[in-house]
């Protein structure tokens, strides 16, 4: 098991960037990323800095949709609520998970529209975790990459009960099947990290949806953040993905503990969509 060990400076900063790409198949991205992360004297800045990735479902660009209300959602409960950060994470995809099935409910063509959300928050010298679906949270730290999420999906499910493995996951066509997502089922049933994980100088935690995951293994993942900076990571696993095929949305952020790149508030997307708030 990983020990996570403090670095004792609880003021280390946050940098790094996101990118996403439709990819090589599909016309619509349904991948949403965003990430804010507070300048000094910035009134946001004793929340910490967020970052997310969702990866929407629901066909006619509808998962486009839900993705987006989930990282909006997510952005501005987070920064608007008082409390822990697990607690306000919590309560976060939530309100996303609501505001997803009102819209899907006012809006017929979006019915059944749903997204995986993935968020990380670092605060106080820790790094809080929220999540659901298959996109991922890594953590690279001592030359190891670290997986610290679990798909929830069926064939990692399968997996995880020693009926599949984890080659045959990886072929499985049923590997796209997730089992929990904000929005498509009355529940959602996000896991939120009751604790946080220590975080040192030089840790690099890499969000990404699965149209990398599933193409780009963790060795290339490792060995491209281990030696490059966050932008020119980003795009190179950007472009990993894309010159295996790319068959799917790409979504993909890097962001290091420590780091010495400039600050930046940021939300990367396809493109603006209007987004009308339904009464429940």
């Amino acid at each position: 098991m990983m020990r996570l060990v403090p670095d004792g400076n609880i003021k280390l900063g946050m940098a790094g960037t996101m990118l996403s790409h439709p990819g090589c198949v599909r016309e619509i991205n349904e991948d949403t990323v965003a990430y804010v992360i507070p300048g000094d004297g910035d009134p946001t800045g004793r929340r910490g800095a967020l970052a997310l990735v969702a990866d929407g479902m629901g066909g006619h660009a509808a998962g486009e949709i839900a993705s987006r209300i989930a990282a909006y959602t997510v952005l501005r409960v987070y920064y608007e609520l008082e409390g822990s950060p697990p607690e306000v994470l919590g309560r976060s995809l939530a309100a996303a998970h609501q505001a997803i099935r009102n819209h899907s409910q006012a809006e017929p063509e979006c019915a059944g529209m749903g997204t995986t959300c993935t968020v990380l928050v670092v605060r106080d010298g820790a790094a809080y975790l929220a999540h659901v679906g298959d996109s991922r949270a890594y953590l690279w730290r001592d030359d190891i990459l670290h997986q610290i999420t679990e798909d929830h999906s069926l064939v990692a499910e399968m997996v995880r009960q020693g009926t599949l493995t984890k080659e045959e996951a990886a072929q499985s066509p049923q590997r796209n099947i997730i089992t929990r997502a904000l929005g498509s089922e009355a529940s959602a049933e996000p896991l939120v990290f009751s604790e946080g994980l220590p975080v040192r100088r030089g840790d690099v935690f890499v969000l990404c949806s699965d149209g990398l995951t599933d193409v780009v293994d963790d060795h290339t993942i490792s060995e491209t953040v281990a030696h490059q900076p966050p932008p020119e990571a980003c795009q190179t696993l950007l472009d990993a993905a894309l010159a295996a095929g790319g068959p799917d949305n790409i979504s993909v952020g890097v962001f290091v503990i420590g780091g010495s790149a400039p600050v930046a508030t940021e939300m990367r997307s396809t493109r603006p969509i209007a987004i009308r708030e339904h009464p429940s």
